[in-house]
């Protein structure tokens, strides 16, 4: 386990900490809970005075949540006093965020609390109790992959990225689902604290410190197995971990043993998409993470991705992403593999 340690500079501590403040309700998602505030703890830890953390709900009262889990520790919204730094709203099941975002005191506390908040932010679906205290307005923002259609529908003026881990748009952060919130803290703390510090509790947690904001929430890979009834779940494996083979329809159907036509058109049926657009996905997915993780040249990257010449990668890096090879590196990549 990481050390607290006099390594930090005098600079990183502060008197008086961060108030950080968790929104809870019943039927919350313990793990939009748990793993944003273990970051936190950890960087209290590391850095003694840092952050005050608060669990806070409408009653105070111990929290049911959508597991066989109750959360005890829990403060009245009207308990919460002094000057609050990061206000961030947990996710939780459908019904329970329905009654949240439905809630005109829980609304109107967040909202009244966040103008003098430093940041406001959300994990997974509670961005619908932001969106409901009109704090999303003209704001770029994400939620889980399965809420973006109702988070769109019910907020029109909210940018709504369907594919982001998370989205920090100036005071406003948002992160996608259950998990993504640890990187949405990860984040906030390195902007608090400096790499260093989130550095030592992504080891701590054995977590990876960089899964930059603007990546898919899942690959395409997962998506395809998701929609599939496993006829081709071993072939969409190798598929993945092989994208420099031939990937073409006649090669698949061999490996499937099945006439090109019929395998071409049972693939789109249970995948969802035609071969030639999934395998399409699955070299850029490779893409992806080769120029997020590695300093390997542009035409290197297309090689290994399984794209012929760096042109065809370049062209679909635009159509697919808006973005250049080049431009997607200089966003995502972790910062030691540039230059």
């Amino acid at each position: 386990m990481t050390e607290k340690s006099d390594f930090l500079p005098p600079a990183t501590r502060r008197n008086p900490p961060r108030q950080i403040v968790f929104v809870a309700f019943d039927g919350a998602e313990p793990l939009d809970l748990a793993g944003p505030i273990g970051v936190f703890s950890r960087a209290e830890e590391l850095v003694p005075g840092s952050y005050d953390i608060r669990v806070a709900s409408s009653d105070g009262i111990p929290i049911k949540t959508r597991s066989p889990l109750t959360l005890g520790g829990i403060e009245p919204l009207s308990g919460i006093k002094g000057t609050i730094d990061t206000l961030l709203v947990a996710g939780g099941s459908e019904q329970a965020i329905r009654r949240a975002a439905l809630d005109p005191a829980l609304v109107a506390w967040v909202g009244a609390h966040a103008g003098a908040a430093r940041r406001v932010g959300s994990i997974c679906t509670g961005a619908f109790v932001l969106g409901a205290a009109g704090l999303l307005d003209g704001r770029a923002v994400t939620t889980h992959w399965a809420a973006v259609a109702a988070l769109k529908e019910y907020f029109p003026r909210a940018q709504v990225e369907a594919d982001a881990i998370y989205r920090i748009d100036g005071p406003i952060c948002t992160s996608a689902g259950v998990t993504a919130g640890i990187d949405l803290a990860l984040a906030l703390v390195k902007a608090d604290l400096g790499h260093a510090v989130a550095a030592a509790i992504a080891r701590d947690l054995v977590l990876y410190l960089h899964r930059p904001g603007g990546q898919r929430q899942f690959s395409s890979t997962l998506e395809a197995q998701a929609a599939g009834s496993g006829l081709f779940s071993e072939l969409l494996a190798w598929m993945q971990e092989h994208p420099r083979a031939d990937l073409s329809v006649p090669a698949l159907a061999d490996r499937a043993a099945m006439s090109p036509r019929n395998f071409a058109r049972r693939f789109t049926q249970e995948v969802g998409t035609t071969p030639a657009r999934h395998v399409l996905q699955i070299r850029l997915d490779h893409a992806c993470r080769h120029l997020e993780k590695t300093a390997w040249t542009i035409d290197r990257v297309a090689e290994r991705s399984g794209w012929k010449t760096a042109d065809t990668m370049h062209r679909v890096f635009r159509q697919e992403l808006g973005l250049t090879p080049s431009e997607y590196r200089s966003r995502f990549a972790a910062a030691e593999n540039v230059g």
